[in-house]
C-alpha cells in the first residue's frame, strides 16, 4: 500500500511517497515560491541524489500536478500509474475544537476545515486548497486529514480554558489547542521502545525545539498538558517568536506607543525571539556561533531559550509527578548538544543526569544520552511527522 504524504503551505507543497508495507520511504521533495518566477522544485527519489530545477506552478493544483508526474516518470521507477497511490495523507495544523482524531474526508470534514478558517487565517487556507487539488487530481483514492493539535485534544479542561470570562470560550472557543501535535505522538511512541515499557505505563516529557518550538506533558501515550496555546506563538523562546510574555504588554504597545495591531503581530511573530533578543538571526547556529565568539545579547538570547525551556521542564515534572524520560527532537532538539545540556543543567535534584561525552556523540540515530545511573532517561529521537501522518492514513481508513 502506497500513501501519499501532502503538506501545503502559502507558497510551498511538501510531499513523502511511503510504502507501508514496509514503511520505507520513497520519494520526498517540495514545490517552494508557488506563483513566483522564481519557483523550484527540490527532489528525491530513494538511493539517488536530491535533484533541484525551476518549475511553473501557479497554484497548489499545478504543483501537485508537477510532483504525481515526477512520480510518474519511468525513469524514476516509483509508479506506473496512479492507481498505485492508495491513499493521500493531508496535515493540517489547526483543527480547532471540531476534529479531536485524524479523519476521513467529505463533505462535511471540508465545511468543518472552512469553519477554521480564522482562527489559523495563515495555515488552513492553504491546506484547504492542497486537498482540492489532490480531489481534482487524484479522484476517488481515499484522503485522511491528520490535525497537528488532535492529539492535544486529550488535555483536560482546567489545564486548557484560559482565565477569561468564559463566554470568550463559548462563543469564539478561545482555549488552549497546541501544535506539533503529530510529532509529539510519534516521540513519545518511539521513547516507550527505546525504555522498553509500554507506552501507557509511560510519563514523558517531549522537547520539539526548531524555528517553532513546544513542550509536551505525555502521560500513558496521551498529551495532558502543552506550551503552546490558542496560537503558536504562546510558550516557549522562538526563532522569531516571544512566547510567554504579560499580556499587559500588548495593551501598553497598542495604547502609549502608536502600533497598530497588524504591526504588533509581525512584532511578536517575526520579529521577537532569538532574532529580537540578539538583533542577529532566528536561526540558533548563527547565534550559537556570535555567543561563542563573545556577543553578550546572543549570550542572552541562548541563555533565555535554555531557561524558558528548563522551566517547562521542571514544571512538568510537577505535573506528571514524575518522569521516565525527556525526549528532545526537531532541528535544535536533534542537533545542538549545546541546547539540551543547557535545558538540563541544575535538573540532577529530579534525577535528571546528562552525560556529556554521549550529549557530544554526532549521530541521526535514536539514543539515551543520559548518565547510566541518571533516573530519568534523556533521549534524542528525530522526528518523522511524515509517517505519523501515513500511518495515522492507514488506521483510518482500515480502522485499524
Amino acid at each position: 500500500m502506497k500513501v501519499l504524504v501532502i503538506n501545503c503551505g502559502s507558497s510551498s507543497v511538501k510531499y513523502m511517497l511511503f510504502d507501508m508495507a514496509t514503511e520505507k520511504r520513497l520519494a520526498k521533495g517540495v514545490i517552494e515560491c508557488i506563483g513566483l518566477p522564481e519557483a523550484y522544485f527540490n527532489n528525491q527519489f530513494t538511493g539517488s541524489e536530491e535533484t533541484k530545477e525551476s518549475c511553473k506552478a501557479k497554484n497548489h493544483i499545478e504543483s501537485v500536478e508537477i510532483i504525481l508526474k515526477k512520480l510518474l516518470d519511468p525513469a524514476a521507477g516509483m509508479i506506473k500509474n496512479i492507481d498505485e497511490i492508495a491513499a493521500v495523507g493531508h496535515r493540517v495544523v489547526h483543527g480547532g475544537d471540531k476534529f479531536a482524531d485524524s479523519v476521513p474526508i467529505n463533505e462535511e470534514v471540508m465545511q468543518g476545515l472552512k469553519e477554521c478558517f480564522d482562527i489559523a487565517p495563515l495555515h488552513t487556507p492553504h491546506h484547504y486548497a492542497g486537498i482540492e487539488a489532490t480531489q481534482k487530481l487524484l479522484s476517488g483514492v481515499p484522503e485522511v486529514v491528520v490535525f497537528d493539535t488532535a492529539f492535544h485534544q486529550t488535555i483536560p479542561d482546567y489545564a486548557y480554558m484560559y482565565a477569561l470570562p468564559y463566554a470568550l470560550y463559548e462563543k469564539f472557543h478561545i482555549r488552549r489547542y497546541g501544535f506539533h501535535g503529530t510529532s509529539h505522538k510519534y516521540v513519545a511512541q518511539r521513547a516507550a521502545k527505546l525504555l522498553k515499557k509500554p507506552l501507557q505505563d509511560t510519563k514523558l516529557i517531549t522537547c520539539h525545539l526548531g524555528n517553532g518550538c513546544s513542550i509536551t506533558a505525555v502521560q500513558g501515550g496521551k498529551s495532558i498538558d502543552t506550551s503552546m496555546g490558542f496560537t503558536p506563538l504562546e510558550g516557549l523562546v522562538m526563532g522569531t517568536r516571544c512566547g510567554d510574555i504579560d499580556p499587559a504588554i500588548i495593551v501598553n504597545l497598542l495604547d502609549h506607543h502608536e502600533i497598530t495591531p497588524e504591526t504588533l503581530n509581525t512584532l511578536l511573530n517575526k520579529k521577537s525571539g532569538l532574532y529580537g533578543i540578539s538583533g542577529l538571526s532566528g536561526d540558533l547556529r548563527t547565534v550559537l556561533k556570535a555567543a561563542a565568539s563573545g556577543n553578550d545579547r546572543a549570550r542572552l538570547a541562548v541563555d533565555m531559550f535554555c531557561y524558558r525551556a528548563k522551566k517547562y521542564i521542571s514544571s512538568y515534572i510537577g505535573v506528571l509527578n514524575g518522569i521516565d524520560g525527556i525526549v528532545f527532537t526537531a532541528g535544535i532538539g536533534e542537533n545542538s548538544p549545546t541546547i539540551r545540556e543547557k535545558a538540563c543543567q541544575g535538573l540532577q535534584n529530579m534525577g535528571i543526569e546528562i552525560d556529556p561525552e554521549a550529549n557530544n556523540g554526532v549521530s541521526s540515530d535514536e539514543r539515551v544520552i543520559s548518565t547510566a545511573h541518571s533516573p530519568v532517561k534523556i533521549m534524542v529521537i528525530p522526528t518523522n511527522e511524515e509517517l505519523m501522518i501515513a500511518r495515522e492514513t492507514v488506521r483510518v481508513l482500515t480502522n485499524a
